[in-house]
């Protein structure tokens, strides 16, 4: 088996929308770093049960519904 061919894998901290954080290992990043995210567990409508949409990430559907909008009256 060949060395030095893995990432570096290393201990960072998570901080999730709420404020909570958690260390975890990851190729993230450096040792020490901080991953804070945008949607977490506590917020996507996928894990919450909610109907809420994602707003403002400007994914392909928005970019064809503003391009088409007002065709079909």
């Amino acid at each position: 088996m060949r060395a030095d061919i893995h990432p570096d894998y290393h201990t960072i901290t998570v901080k999730m929308l709420d404020g909570t954080t958690f260390e975890t290992r990851s190729t993230w990043g450096k040792e020490g770093d901080t991953l804070v995210l945008d949607v977490d567990p506590t917020t996507h409508p996928a894990w919450t049960g909610s109907g809420a949409q994602l707003t403002g990430r400007g994914g392909r559907l928005d970019k064809f519904n503003k391009r088409f909008e007002g065709m079909l009256g």
